[in-house]
């Protein structure tokens, strides 16, 4: 890790500086920032495109501004209150834990810095080449000056501060030009917000892609848009206020439209209070108490960064160059494949009523399961369709075949959740054409967000009612199922069909203490049926066996639980994308857990947890992960996994998981990360993965294996391997 700058220290020293606390676990917030830090440690793997590099950068940057807006944001409000929150992990204040976020971001910033550098020289061999407005020949400039004066100039807004004029509301996470400004002994502070409908970066003429950053030329224009006023000092900053808005923050009139009272919410979250400022420089100490005094920072809150402070240009970049260097700066174009099993052409719905299908995203498509809704909603057969959904995308044919079922007579009941962070206006918009073709909303519970990902369609058979349930471990969104590793499961077994009417029947009576046969569902019996089952591994001694996918861990209960059943001997894998308050291996309390996490091509994204090993293993797929809003203030499922087809397929992307030493970082003691790098030969579980849908898919169904037989092989091998 870089230096750290302006007396920031770094992340390792920020946790040494915790207060003592119990041994094995550690603070949610920083490591978070590590997981965000192995993003950004992703840009400087040479194996990685060059562009894809850059692009990990870009996603660590919006990582890290939804991060101050979120939990930087909840823990400032925190520290407001009388008698202090206190972190049960650690121990620390919010106040305290906020110093320490401080304090650990600064060397982050730099090491972002650092590496935009590299990938800037290394993309110039290129041709690609990010340009200061300055840096650029007269050609250039004469084309930047005309643009600026026809396109930027009309739709400018600049503003001075003085006794007339008070300082403005600046909006959350809008890049801004300040300036120090001088005339006739007078001296005033002067703003210009860069307009949103702006491009980020401005392309110049010529076969090479050659660009600036639209908000540096108006920074280099600040003098033309002040005349008469003498620019003393200028910057660009940006300003990330607190954005954790939930509908409990305010009292709900019992007869108020719940749409409306979201829409609110929405047009409040850009007035919150500052949480931190970003500057493109070092400015005099008179121009940095000014933004002190009127955002009420500290100067810990302001970070000084040399690369862009948004980068969603990044993502448009592989359009602007040749095919031939798209080929060598991005990573190969992979197509979503066919799931092995299902007949092409043939009826999802029948198919699945015969046997059930696991779909792997980004691996296999999406298609059969809109295929299977497209076709409930023509079928007479079908009675009802029930669905939670939680993210869509802007385009989305699932409300299309949701909406031609209702308008075909179906009876469909859509539970959607309003409060999907940074989704909220997109679900209010989808809500209200669901509801105009005839389906029935449900908003979901005050206190509680409906985060499972359910779907229920129930058909009239001759032999009665049947019931065809899909359960997933992510959204129903069709783009990010291209991005994000997850699971979807479809299954006619009645127990679990009867389950989930129950389920769907509880919320829509608002009744959130249900208990079903076959599927977990918090906040009422998931955390304490999951303690149930680590228990009965804990009852085997060193025989028990425990295996966890999940993107976070942090809930106290589960983490003792964890801890409890290391001591009894039971040996338990986890890999854990990102927070993971549990630290593996610490001496006399975890030293039977190892915990590694995988950052690579596609976000990880799928929850899956298994007890026990061989014919007594039970496997659950879930929408849940071992965190306490996803245990005690969501509505989750987690569904059991009968089909031995299913559970082998499982099986291959744990077993190809575990043995990465690509992408895989071992996490050890200390909380800290190291690459894994034990085997000959190089394994990125995702390459191997996307290999094995391809092949897959031009197979027919590969002949079954004895279950069960690679988790003895698997715990064998790696007790063997020094971590």
């Amino acid at each position: 890790m870089a230096a750290p700058a302006d007396g920031g220290v770094s992340l390792e020293k920020a946790v040494k500086q915790m207060k003592e606390s119990t041994p094995y676990m550690q603070n949610r917030e920083l490591s978070w920032l590590r997981f965000n830090e192995r993003v950004l440690l992703e840009a400087l793997d040479e194996s990685v495109p060059l562009l894809e590099r850059l692009k990990f950068v870009s996603i660590f940057t919006s990582n890290l501004d939804e991060f101050f807006m979120i939990r930087v944001g909840s823990l400032w409000d925190l520290s407001l209150m009388k008698g202090g929150a206190v972190d049960n992990k650690t121990g620390l204040t919010a106040k305290e834990q906020l110093e320490a976020i401080f304090a650990a971001v600064q060397p982050l910033v730099q090491e972002k810095d650092d590496i935009c550098r590299q990938l800037d020289g290394l993309l110039a061999s290129y041709g690609i080449c990010s340009l200061h407005p300055n840096e650029v020949d007269k050609g250039d400039q004469k084309y930047l000056r005309q643009y600026f004066s026809n396109e930027i100039e009309p739709i400018l807004s600049p503003q001075i501060i003085d006794s007339h004029h008070p300082f403005p509301h600046l909006q959350n996470k809008v890049l801004h030009v300040g300036a120090w400004l001088q005339d006739k002994g007078k001296s005033v502070f002067g703003v210009i917000p860069v307009p949103p409908s702006l491009p980020e970066v401005l392309f110049l003429p010529g076969t090479d892609v050659r660009y600036v950053h639209t908000a540096e030329l108006i920074l280099s224009h600040a003098e033309r848009v002040f005349k008469p006023y003498t620019v003393t000092e200028k910057t660009l900053f940006c300003i990330t206020r607190n954005a954790d808005i939930t509908p409990t923050d305010e009292a709900f009139e019992l007869d108020q439209d719940f749409r409306a009272q979201m829409k609110k919410l929405l047009r409040q979250r850009t007035k919150l209070a500052p949480v931190r400022l970003e500057l493109s420089s070092n400015v005099s100490s008179r121009f940095t108490q000014y933004f002190c005094d009127k955002l009420q920072l500290s100067k810990k809150q302001l970070y000084v960064t040399s690369s862009p402070m948004q980068m969603k240009y990044v993502f448009s970049l592989p359009d602007r160059v040749s095919q031939a260097l798209q080929q060598e700066l991005t990573y190969p174009p992979f197509t979503p494949q066919p799931t092995a099993g299902l007949t092409p052409g043939e009826s999802v719905l029948k198919q699945v009523m015969k046997r059930d299908v696991l779909l792997s995203y980004p691996y296999e498509s999406m298609d059969p399961f809109l295929q299977m809704l497209r076709e409930a909603a023509r079928d007479p057969a079908v009675l009802s369709i029930k669905i939670t959904i939680y993210r869509l995308a802007r385009k989305a044919k699932l409300v299309d075949y949701l909406c031609a079922a209702a308008e075909n007579g179906k009876d469909v009941t859509v539970m959607i959740e309003l409060r999907a962070r940074f989704d909220e206006q997109n679900n209010i918009d989808w809500s209200q054409r669901l509801e105009d073709a005839g389906c029935r909303i449900l908003y979901g519970f005050d206190g509680y967000k409906v985060h499972s990902k359910i779907c229920l369609i129930t058909r009239r058979e001759r032999n009665g009612i049947v019931y065809i349930t899909q359960v997933g471990t992510g959204n129903y969104n069709e783009n990010t199922a291209k991005q994000y590793t997850d699971l979807s499961y479809i299954t006619a077994n009645r127990e679990i069909g009867g389950d989930a009417n129950a389920l769907f029947k509880d919320l829509a009576i608002g009744n959130l203490e249900g208990s079903y046969n076959q599927l977990l569902a918090s906040p009422h019996t998931m955390k304490s049926r999951l303690s149930g089952l680590i228990d009965q591994e804990i009852a085997k001694g060193p025989k028990g066996r425990i295996f966890l996918k999940l993107n976070s861990v942090t809930d106290l209960e589960l983490i003792q639980k964890l801890q409890e059943a290391s001591q009894a001997g039971v040996q338990i894998r986890m890999i854990v994308r990102g927070i993971c308050c549990i630290l593996p291996q610490v001496e006399g309390k975890t030293d039977n857990i190892r915990v590694t996490s995988i950052v690579g091509r596609y976000l990880e994204h799928a929850r899956i947890y298994c007890f026990g090993e061989g014919d007594q293993e039970i496997m659950y797929i879930s929408s849940a992960d071992f965190m306490t809003r996803n245990m005690d203030h969501r509505v989750e499922v987690a569904c059991p996994i009968h089909s031995a087809q299913v559970r082998q397929k499982i099986h291959r992307m744990i077993e190809v998981q575990l043995m990465d030493n690509t992408k895989a970082r071992a996490m050890r003691a200390d909380g800290t990360y190291r690459r894994i790098t034990t085997g000959r030969v190089p394994i990125n579980s995702q390459e191997v993965l996307m290999n094995d849908a391809l092949e897959a898919a031009s197979k027919a169904t590969p002949a079954k294996k004895k279950p069960g037989k690679f988790w003895q092989q698997l715990f064998r091998k790696q007790a063997k391997e020094p971590m």
